[in-house]
C-alpha cells in the first residue's frame, strides 16, 4: 500500500502495540519510516528515517535539510515503516553502510 504518490517501494507493516509519540505538542501514533530518495540532478540517492514520510520531503525539497540541500528536487524511491524508533535508526545505519548503487537499486525494485 502506498504512502505517498510517488512511492515504488515497499512497506513493511509492524506488528504489536502502538505507543503514542509526542510531536512538538501532538500525540500521534509512532510510526517510524526509512526512506531513500532520488536525486534529479544526478540521480544519486540520500537514505534517512523520519516519523513524518511527507513532511520530509517537503523539508529536503525546500532546502531545509543541509545535506541534500544541494541536490534537489527529490523523489521519494522507497520507504520502510517500522513501529519501533530504535529498529528504524538500525535500519537506516544498515542502509547508509552499503554504499552501492547496485543494492539500493535492487532493493527499489524489489
Amino acid at each position: 500500500m502506498p504512502c505517498h504518490p510517488e512511492y515504488s517501494g515497499r512497506v513493511r507493516v509492524p506488528s504489536g502495540p502502538q505507543k503514542p509519540l509526542n510531536i512538538r505538542g501532538f500525540f500521534v501514533f509512532g510510526m517510524f519510516y526509512v526512506y531513500i530518495l532520488q536525486s534529479d540532478v544526478d540521480a544519486s540517492f540520500y537514505i534517512g528515517f523520519t516519523a513524518n514520510l511527507d513532511l520530509r520531503l517537503i523539508q529536503h525539497n525546500n532546502g531545509e535539510a543541509t545535506f541534500s540541500r544541494r541536490k534537489k528536487p527529490w523523489k521519494l524511491v522507497y520507504s520502510e515503516e517500522y513501529s519501533n524508533k530504535s529498529e528504524a535508526i538500525k535500519r537506516e545505519k544498515f542502509l547508509k553502510r552499503q554504499k552501492n548503487k547496485n543494492f539500493y537499486n535492487s532493493l527499489i525494485k524489489s
